[in-house]
């Protein structure tokens, strides 16, 4: 292990310029996924810049667009924000899956996106409510759908020197609410052997005019599933149309064979989430 220094910049444009003048920085937002990577000798980096310092990266901001969540913002802090409970209840329930509550306390939603497991449980969540990250770098601020973020294990679009800033959720329409499921080993700090978030938006009847169905742990990246989509589409969200989704979701999941379960499994499983997620989803949405 090479020698290393710290640095909490307090502008984003001095966490942009430290990063631009050492090749082998990284930036932090809680550490928890970063250090254990360091002590297992996947990285060595030269230089740690701490984003918690910096305005903007930690807090929540809500207004009659949505919210905005500041990247480095701690999933505790997410996780007891009644309006946000209240408006993205499925997105919460992902962030409260992410570690123990000690590590809720300093690992934030932005840090489990740029790890970019296809397990983290906080992408679907964040792919079924259409967020967006707002990517800052020495070229300025560009956009980036959550759901083409992560381009593969461990890998997503920065580009070096970039880091995520924040992430904006627009307000949900009347009659619309999300769900999020995950299937561990255990009863609780495990890493999801499927993952299922959906988001549905119901008119006056009942009947589902709006779906957005995502799953985890079944592929390269996190999936959002059109076909389950489709099979919730213009139904009353009844059995019927919940088996569609859930096949669907089988159909489109490509699980490979690790020790945490077969493929043959996982897509079994992500049928049965998804179908579980969707009712839960809608009778929400019912409620609203």
């Amino acid at each position: 292990m090479q020698t290393a220094r710290y640095e909490a910049p307090s502008t984003l444009s001095d966490a942009v310029r430290l990063a631009a003048s050492e090749p082998m920085a990284k930036f932090f937002a809680g550490g928890t996924d970063l250090l254990v990577q360091v002590k297992g000798g996947v990285l060595d980096p030269t230089l740690y810049i701490d984003l918690k310092r910096i305005p903007g990266l930690v807090g929540i901001a809500l207004n009659a667009e949505g919210l905005r969540l500041g990247a480095a913002t701690p999933a505790a802090v997410i996780c007891e924000h009644a309006e946000v409970k209240k408006l993205w209840p499925g997105f919460v329930e992902a962030a409260h899956l992410i570690g123990s509550t000690q590590i809720q306390g300093r690992g934030s939603v932005g840090g489990n996106l740029c790890n970019s497991s296809p397990a983290a449980d906080s992408v679907c969540g964040l792919i079924v409510n259409q967020a967006v990250c707002v990517i800052a770098g020495a070229k300025g601020e560009r956009n980036v759908p959550v759901e083409q973020f992560c381009t593969g294990p461990g890998k997503n679009v920065l580009q070096p020197g970039e880091l995520l800033a924040a992430l904006k959720l627009p307000r949900p329409a009347p009659r619309t609410a999300d769900a999020y499921l995950r299937l561990i080993p255990r009863t609780e700090m495990d890493i999801a052997v499927v993952g299922a978030g959906v988001s549905l938006t119901l008119d006056a009847s009942g009947t589902c005019t709006v779906a957005r169905v995502a799953i985890g742990a079944v592929a390269p990246t996190a999936l959002r599933v059109p076909a389950a989509e489709a099979a919730l589409l213009g139904s009353k969200v009844d059995e019927a149309a919940l088996a569609r989704a859930a096949q669907a979701a089988s159909d489109a999941a490509k699980p490979i064979d690790d020790k945490r379960g077969s493929a043959a499994y996982r897509k079994k499983v992500v049928g049965v989430l998804v179908r579980r997620a969707s009712a839960i989803a809608a009778e929400r949405a019912r409620t609203r």
